[in-house]
């Protein structure tokens, strides 16, 4: 047999696709009326809580677990009614375990990739060496290939079982939790190899926990919950506040990364004795202010912020979130316009959070308006001292905001925010009375 017809190119990908796929273990119902496609050049990711299915989706898809209704097709061909070995000349795993019973070192257990392109007892030839060899170089594992494979740390056994994947030379590559061993360096390596594999045209499903990593590095996303298909599409319209509280059950904000512009994911505490009134303002700016309109938005609350500079971070957290705001041009001063509409979101807000203001002539005005309100919550991350402020006018009316206010910081705010909504009144009157 030639090397061309016993091994595909590196290049080929092929289409796998599940249809239909019911599957149990023992009298568990596992997977349900599952159907996913992932195509040639693609790299597909699934999330989801544990005990979705993740993991024996990928074991239906490689054929190992044989489906009790619908079918697992790569090109179109069922992949169960190919023999053991001719599927894995289809498609290769990278497990979660990769636990090996034996001390083989590290190129054996590379060269492994290769048996299913080999007949029995044949010697690996010139180009199984090859597959190997690169396998090895494209990993970062070749400087310890002639080491046991249990003499080397797990996060390197990891790639060492990579390795193995990519020497198989198959057109469809399937990874359990491919960087759940892994430092942060070679999470982003690993992922970026899977991304060049794919690149060279072949077809990619992981399993990954990390929702950012997988908005970052897969081309879309499958999310499972309780065995069934809940959501699939592209990162950015998968994760969502709402999916994320279907799939996970939990509160989450979701932003852009101002590096990758990708999804990123913050899980939020969620108090259920916590109540949030209909709609809040914040007036700040920064990380801190960003942070509150993240809390308040995955709370469901009406909020809106501003006036902010529209590349602040609270801007874009605002804008991920569908949040109104107020922008104004960077360093621009506000003009009577952009103060009008403050005051009548400010008017208009049950509470209004003052977050880490920095504090020019523009918002000294507001300042000045904010200093009489009586529900208010004033959030501080940082000193005042240590921000810019416009003098002592500045520092005297965000002084009289912080006497009248609930003070917290950003991570307390809804519980601050609910006990300013719930203030009676006479409060703020009171501790203007002491002022005069």
């Amino acid at each position: 047999m030639s090397d061309d017809a016993r091994s595909p190119a590196a290049t080929d990908g092929a289409r796998v696709e599940v249809d239909g796929v019911g599957l149990s273990l023992g009298d568990t119902d596992v997977l349900e009326d599952v159907s996913v496609a992932a195509e040639p050049g693609e790299f597909v990711g699934l999330v989801g809580p544990n005990g979705a299915g993740k993991t024996t989706l990928l074991r239906a898809m490689s054929g190992a677990l044989e489906p009790a209704r619908g079918a697992v097709t790569v090109d179109g061909a069922p992949l169960h009614e190919r023999s053991s070995k001719a599927a894995s000349r289809l498609v290769a795993v990278v497990p979660q375990d990769t636990h090996l019973s034996f001390s083989f070192d590290v190129r054996t257990v590379v060269e492994m990739g290769r048996y299913p392109h080999r007949s029995r007892f044949s010697p690996p030839d010139k180009a199984d060496r090859a597959a190997v060899d690169r396998a090895l170089e494209r990993t970062r594992t070749a400087q310890f290939a002639d080491r046991p494979i249990d003499e080397i740390s797990g996060g390197e056994r990891q790639r060492v079982v990579l390795a193995r994947a990519i020497a198989q030379q198959t057109p469809v590559l399937l990874l359990d939790e491919p960087t759940a061993s892994l430092d942060v360096t070679h999470q982003v390596e690993t992922l970026e190899l899977v991304r060049e594999v794919v690149a060279e045209g072949r077809t990619a499903v992981a399993a990954i926990h990390d929702l950012d990593l997988a908005a970052r590095y897969c081309d879309r996303l499958v999310v499972l919950s309780d065995g069934t298909v809940l959501e699939s599409g592209t990162p950015e319209s998968v994760l969502t506040r709402d999916t994320l509280a279907a799939a996970f059950d939990a509160t989450a904000a979701v932003t852009a990364n101002p590096v990758t512009g990708t999804p990123t994911v913050t899980a939020l505490r969620n108090d259920p004795d916590v109540t949030v009134p209909d709609r809040v303002h914040v007036v700040g700016n920064g990380s801190t202010a960003a942070s509150v309109v993240a809390r308040l938005g995955a709370a469901d609350c009406a909020c809106s912020v501003g006036p902010v500079s529209s590349g602040d971070a609270a801007a874009e957290v605002a804008r991920g979130q569908g949040i109104e705001a107020i922008t104004v041009e960077p360093f621009a001063p506000l003009s009577a316009g952009d103060r009008e509409a403050a005051r009548g979101a400010v008017e208009s807000a049950d509470v209004t959070v003052v977050a880490d203001l920095e504090v020019g002539a523009g918002n000294q005005l507001l300042l000045e308006e904010l200093a009489g309100r009586e529900s208010l919550v004033v959030v501080e991350d940082r000193p005042f001292a240590e921000r810019n402020h416009a003098g002592e006018r500045a520092r005297e009316l965000y002084e009289r905001c912080r006497q009248r206010a609930i003070v917290a910081s950003s991570t307390d705010v809804l519980e601050a925010v609910d006990e300013a909504a719930a203030r009676p009144e006479s409060a703020g009157r009171a501790l203007e009375a002491d002022d005069d």
